[in-house]
């Protein structure tokens, strides 16, 4: 299989995985704790790798998973300890914790196979290059191997806890109220968030992590309001994203990861002008006929 195929593949799983797990920070109002998690989750890779002494996708996961758990438990504690806004209190943790990563980074740079721009900047092109040996037999690329294992596990955690998750999007006092426990879910959740970002950032960059975490959801929520139609149009439109991207990035001959973003930006962007119940120029125009069938 040529590079073509293993590059969208991977954006594909991506837009996917991201679209599950984002349509539900969406939902509630937390998509930038997604952006702080894939940069606060450095602390946890660093010390990943000075645990096991290797880039072990097991003890990254868990790593990570750790601090995402922790980055916001943090913010919840911070916003509601200290009386701060929700948006600063993030800031703070995020901030605080990415700054800590990097130092330990730079502290230990000798011992361990990692910079603070791949968290930044992932290059999707050489995922191909990067694979899985069993033995002597090609298992195809290891982004391919994290990403599958996050889908699979998001879709588990929706499939399983798909009343309780969709209760506490919409009505998180309703919830508490039938007993439901929001702030397991909530951390359920971070935990997601957690094991996406860092299953996909080494190869997409968390640009695009953070972009296909928020902007599919975001135009799904503009041509549905069934939870259900959401999840499956963000996948969908997190993939055309992607082929259109990429497309554009083979003939700009620029990042292609940056291209998948843009795609993403611009279906957005059509779907906010000229969606059927939402769309500002279809409002437009349903008003300009209103008004002048009333003549």
């Amino acid at each position: 299989m040529n590079s073509s195929f293993w590059i969208l593949l991977t954006a594909c799983l991506v837009a996917v995985t991201c679209g599950l797990v984002g349509t539900f920070l969406v939902l509630r109002r937390m998509v930038l704790m997604g952006d702080a998690i894939s940069h606060a989750v450095l602390p946890g890779l660093v010390g990943g790798f000075l645990l096991s002494g290797s880039r072990d996708p097991l003890v990254m996961l868990l790593g990570a998973g750790a601090v995402g758990v922790l980055t916001a438990w943090l913010t919840e504690w911070v916003h509601r300890s200290g009386r701060v806004d929700t948006g600063a209190s993030m800031g703070v943790v995020f901030t605080f914790l990415f700054a800590l990563g990097v130092i330990l980074v730079s502290a230990f740079a000798g011992q361990i196979d990692l910079d603070p721009d791949c968290v930044l900047y992932g290059e999707i092109a050489y995922v191909a290059y990067d694979t899985v040996l069993w033995g002597e037999r090609d298992l195809g690329p290891r982004a391919v191997w994290l990403l599958g294992g996050a889908l699979l596990f998001n879709l588990f955690l929706i499939v399983a806890f798909y009343k309780q998750l969709k209760i506490c999007a919409f009505d998180p006092e309703l919830a508490e109220s039938l007993g439901i426990r929001t702030a397991t879910y909530h951390y359920l959740l971070m935990i997601a968030t957690a094991i996406t970002t860092v299953a996909a950032f080494e190869s997409v960059g968390a640009i695009l992590v953070v972009a296909m975490l928020v902007v599919p959801p975001a135009t799904a929520l503009l041509l549905t309001q069934r939870l259900s139609g959401v999840l499956i149009l963000a996948s969908l439109i997190g993939c055309l994203s992607a082929g259109l991207g990429y497309s554009l990035a083979s003939a700009a001959d620029c990042s292609i990861a940056g291209a998948m973003a843009v795609a993403a930006g611009v279906l957005f962007l059509l779907t906010f002008l000229f969606s059927p119940r939402h769309g500002l120029v279809t409002r437009a125009w349903f008003r300009q006929r209103s008004l002048l069938a009333e003549e």
